[in-house]
């Protein structure tokens, strides 16, 4: 399954809308106005809570991305290294051990989960805002959607603090 993340140009909360193979919206991300771990929240298209995604504010050194189930509970922690030379990044606390490799913020990255490949994530190059194209199973879907919003989070943070 295929979808595309597109991140709103003239939203101030850093708000998403994620479409299907058709373009039609199948889950929301909202963002926050004023968060200092610029937190957005994943939903479905009935408008449940998936998903909560939070920096972390201070970073020394290892940038770090959390991910939380909708009742608030930790579920995943997306981290680099301190010398993050092959461009990988690690999800801790999940069942399985996933990583995800490749320029995040170049055109591909590969989600291996347990040595396979399990997901594709395709940055496509926009005038105005974000967009990725995420390819997954259907039942990863909005887990694999949690982890590129906490990834862009994450390498957008980066980039703000070493500027």
């Amino acid at each position: 399954m295929k979808v595309y993340i597109k991140n709103k140009f003239l939203s101030l909360r850093g708000d998403s809308a994620i479409l299907d193979e058709n373009l039609q919206p199948i889950y929301v991300v909202e963002g926050k106005l004023f968060s200092l771990s610029h937190m957005k929240k994943l939903y479905d298209r009935n408008n449940n809570l998936l998903y909560i995604i939070k920096n972390r504010v201070f970073n020394f050194f290892r940038y770090k991305t959390y991910i939380y189930d909708q009742d608030h509970q930790l579920i995943a922690t997306i981290k680099d290294k301190m010398f993050n030379f092959k461009r990988e990044y690690f999800i801790e606390g999940c069942e399985d051990e996933i990583r995800i490799e490749g320029k995040f913020i170049g055109l591909t990255s590969k989600i291996i989960k347990n040595g396979q490949v399990c997901g594709i994530i395709r940055r496509k190059i926009t005038f105005l805002a974000d967009a990725f194209e995420l390819e997954a199973s259907e039942e990863d879907m909005p887990f694999m959607i949690a982890v590129v919003i906490a990834m862009d989070n994450l390498i957008d943070k980066k980039q703000a603090e070493n500027s």
